[in-house]
């Protein structure tokens, strides 16, 4: 009920002339409304024929342009109150909560609004997380449900960010505040979504321009047949032109461009992607490169270890050993699936021999961790990453790594002191339906590239069985960036999706960046696009609702261009025939003129509350080529809006005589 008070409280404020003067179809619309009302109080000054008939005339002019402006605040207000809904929603997450902070020995029980940035708090299990932070140690399953509605648990491990006021279900964490009080996840999204609500995108503001200009020009013409109608010796009738000017301005595009600006950020949102800006979502809808990582994006992304293979010469206990030993410490869920595989074969062991060993943790740059002690180390990573490390090298290793990698596994060979004692293979399987995804982006002629940190041999796999057009194996955080930089030098509209500090670069350059919840500070901030449900694939979904609002606009504009178009053949004859020109023009044989004009507003006003669910919804979209959506608007939207206004009037006019109505 608050909701429908909202609304309506928006469509009247909404007819205030200062909040109307960005779009100057309503703005001309209201002041037209308000010239009517003051020339029939002061008719004699206007020399109108103010007769019984004509009196309902004018009367029924200005309920017209009332209602018209009516309907198009009431699109606004509808998709005002749409965000109005999110930021309630998401400001009942947003609570204060007692936080156990960390100041050197001690835990300090104090307030979640009185945590800076750079503390440390420990997170036990059934307690929220107070402040947004990173897991700097531990690992255990979040409740995320009150963010994405997502009712799964998410396991959090080392390097995860986690968001405030979500619920820890197992275990303890120590988490490192990343966010300042009023600066939290929630903070920004309520300010982006109210933000995003007023902000108009670059197409937006073209489209106002060129709107700006057809409306000057007509009320030039208007002008002129004011001025030609007074030289001839004729009573210009003012009400006639106002009629006339309204219903040749594109009143139908410029009453909803508003909310469909602001549905189009809305339904993001419902998407659980916030948009930071309206510009991010018309982007999403220019895409013609997208590039994704092969982990999580294109495959499930949870690797397991799958099985192990020791060198010539090495027993496959002591092999395994070697794998638990440079994995033990490694809280990455490809570590923790080593130890558990492991584990299985080994039982709890104590694996001692290991235990003053120094633990180097896996980097994007270096491309392998394990652990080490003076000169002697047990590492597991990348096959070229330790050849070069090391200098080590093992022709019978790189034939393993190969037969892995053409099966689309990932191989991670096992290096101790001066030589490869093994490589464990890793399985990942392709999303389900990923490839028929990816069959839609070609259609509509978007490119794919795969970044992968895996060898030639894995990526060319992987990326032939997705249907991936390009692929960069051994890929590096630069390799992602340069990638970015080589498409847009072509002129390309390019989109990536990330979730760690080294994907920041990156994210930042492309024209849509989306971080996931779950990744880094950094990636976050880089990017202008932000998923909840921390599902890398959702780019793909984000470019076909970009391209749903770019054709919702375009077929609109086309409807509203063409259906002006086709009232000018219909109001101009039936007005001037009577002055005994352009009468071969009347083809709807509209033999009263103020009747004609008062179909042709009927008309104008109504169809913009049909076309309102249209703007705030989006039109259906088919994925297919440019010049195929092209064509389909040009049939449906074009044709369309030409031969609809000639049925409509003559309905309505028809339908009015019917009544009696014949002033």
């Amino acid at each position: 009920m608050n909701n429908v008070r909202d609304v309506i409280r928006t469509t009247f404020v909404s007819f205030r002339p200062d909040l109307l003067y960005r779009n100057p179809v309503l703005l001309v619309t209201e002041i037209s409304m308000v010239v009517s009302i003051v020339a029939v109080i002061f008719n004699g000054f206007f020399q109108l024929p103010f007769t019984a008939d004509y009196r309902m005339f004018y009367i029924s002019v200005i309920v017209l342009l009332f209602l018209t402006l009516l309907f198009a605040n009431l699109g606004y207000a509808i998709s005002e109150g749409q965000s109005k809904s999110i930021v309630d929603s998401l400001q009942k997450f947003r609570k204060e909560a007692m936080a156990n902070l960390i100041s050197g020995e001690d835990i300090v029980p104090v307030s979640s609004s009185t945590l800076k940035k750079g503390d440390t708090v420990l997170v036990t299990k059934g307690e929220d997380i107070p402040m947004d932070g990173e897991v700097i140690e531990g690992n255990a399953y979040v409740s995320e449900a009150n963010i994405t509605g997502e009712s799964r648990p998410v396991l959090k491990v080392l390097g995860d960010s986690v968001t405030g006021s979500t619920h820890l279900l197992t275990d303890t964490i120590k988490v490192r505040v990343t966010s300042d009080p009023g600066e939290t996840f929630i903070d920004k999204m309520i300010s982006l979504v109210k933000k995003s609500s007023r902000e108009r995108t670059p197409n937006e503001i073209a489209l106002t321009v060129l709107l700006s200009g057809f409306t000057l020009i007509f009320l030039m013409v208007v002008s002129v047949l004011y001025a030609e109608s007074a030289y001839i010796g004729l009573t210009p009738n003012m009400e006639f032109l106002i009629v006339l000017f309204i219903c040749l301005i594109p009143t139908t595009i410029g009453s909803l461009l508003t909310a469909i600006g602001i549905a189009s950020v809305n339904r993001m949102s419902s998407f659980n992607v916030m948009a930071k800006s309206g510009r991010a979502v018309e982007s999403a809808g220019d895409i013609d490169t997208i590039i994704l990582d092969k982990t999580g994006t294109i495959t499930m992304g949870d690797r397991e270890a799958k099985e192990f293979y020791p060198a010539a010469g090495v027993d496959r206990a002591d092999f395994i050993r070697y794998c638990l030993a440079c994995s033990q410490n490694d809280q990455t869920r490809e570590g923790m699936s080593i130890v558990k595989a492991c584990r299985r074969v080994l039982g709890d062991i104590a694996n001692d021999e290991f235990q003053d060993y120094e633990f180097i943790p896996f980097s994007a740059v270096s491309k392998f961790s394990g652990i080490y002690k003076g000169d002697r180390y047990v590492m597991k990573g990348s096959l070229r990453a330790l050849e070069n490390k090391y200098g080590i090298k093992d022709l019978s290793i790189e034939g393993i790594c190969k037969e892995i990698s053409s099966r689309g596994g990932t191989a991670i060979p096992v290096a101790v002191e001066g030589k490869f004692v093994g490589v464990i293979e890793m399985t990942d399987m392709l999303k389900p339906g990923i490839r028929e995804r990816l069959e839609l982006l070609r259609k509509m002629q978007i490119k794919t590239i795969m970044c992968t940190g895996d060898d030639e041999v894995t990526a060319k796999q992987i990326s032939y069985e997705a249907g991936i057009d390009e692929y960069v194996a051994n890929s590096t955080p630069e390799d992602k960036y340069n990638v970015v930089l080589s498409e847009k030098s072509r002129s390309r509209m390019v989109a990536m999706v990330g979730d760690g500090t080294n994907d920041a670069p990156a994210l930042a350059k492309a024209d849509v960046g989306l971080a996931m919840n779950s990744g880094t500070a950094a990636a976050k901030d880089a990017s202008n696009m932000i998923d909840l449900d921390n599902d890398p694939t959702k780019l793909i979904d984000i470019i076909f609702i970009g391209k749903q609002i770019l054709i919702t606009r375009g077929a609109l504009t086309t409807f509203s261009f063409a259906n002006d178009l086709s009232k000018y053949f219909v109001i101009l004859p039936a007005v001037f025939s009577s002055f005994g020109f352009l009468g071969f023009l009347n083809l709807l044989d509209l033999t009263n003129p103020l009747l004609a004009i008062t179909s042709a507003l009927i008309f104008n006003t109504f169809i913009i509350i049909f076309l309102v669910p249209m703007a705030l919804k989006g039109v259906r979209f088919k994925p297919s080529s440019v010049s195929e959506l092209l064509k389909r608007n040009i049939y449906l939207y074009g044709i369309g809006g030409i031969v609809l206004p000639f049925i409509a009037i003559k309905a309505i006019y028809v339908a009015l005589a019917s009544f009696g109505v014949m002033w």
